[in-house]
């Protein structure tokens, strides 16, 4: 958390160049705002994340190498008190209130404003919260329909990830390296979610992804 009067210097997390250059063109012009880094994968960004200062980061939750949500989680263990505003593409009843709950300070999706993604930055620098009113309203909708969840929102942080990263077609053995586990612990994973979600095959757990938005 900053005091109001200093710069903030941001970290931009996306593995698509196209897209950190966007960003950093919008925080370029903006007074006060400082792009110290732009990170490409989870790697990289906990790299920085030791080695220097930063108030705010950018979080894409979809990359190739680590889930948004499990770089989140070890984020706030390494520094507790940077403020991570997440970016998507996926609409926010999919991930807002899971990041939120994580330890986000705001989720943002990637057809939001450059002014709307300024105003965010500049709120959770200073230590508060970023929802939109859309948000909002979900969340009161959520506290008062707890039986109108998606089925997914059963699942545990690493189900969901394993989930995710089968639904775009990675085999057990990939999974496991890139999450450093076991192809067992992967399988089981695997069964787990289609025990509790009532799915039958990997094919059906693809089917459910695509229909809930849930990977690109």
């Amino acid at each position: 958390m900053i005091k109001e009067a200093e710069i903030i210097k941001v970290l931009i997390t996306d593995d698509h160049p196209i897209v950190r250059k966007g960003l950093k063109q919008i925080l370029d012009d903006c007074p006060g705002i400082k792009v110290i880094y732009e990170a490409s994968n989870g790697h990289e960004l906990l790299n920085e994340l030791i080695k220097q200062k930063i108030d705010v980061i950018l979080l894409d939750i979809s990359m190739p190498d680590r889930n948004g949500l499990s770089l989140l989680k070890e984020i706030k263990n390494i520094k507790p008190k940077v403020a991570v505003l997440m970016l998507s593409i996926h609409p926010e009843e999919q991930y807002a209130l899971r990041s939120l709950k994580l330890g986000a300070s705001g989720y943002l999706t990637k057809s939001s404003t450059p002014d709307e993604l300024i105003i965010a930055i500049r709120k959770v620098a200073i230590g508060k919260k970023y929802i939109t009113t859309t948000l909002a309203e979900k969340i009161v909708h959520e506290i008062g329909n707890a039986s109108d969840k998606p089925v997914h929102e059963i699942l545990s942080d690493r189900e969901l990830e394993v989930m995710c990263m089968l639904a775009r077609g990675k085999s057990n053995q990939n999974i496991a390296v890139e999450l450093s586990l076991s192809p067992k612990t992967i399988s089981t994973y695997r069964e787990r979610i289609m025990d509790k979600m009532n799915l039958k095959s990997t094919a059906e757990i693809i089917r459910y992804a695509i229909k809930e938005n849930l990977v690109d």
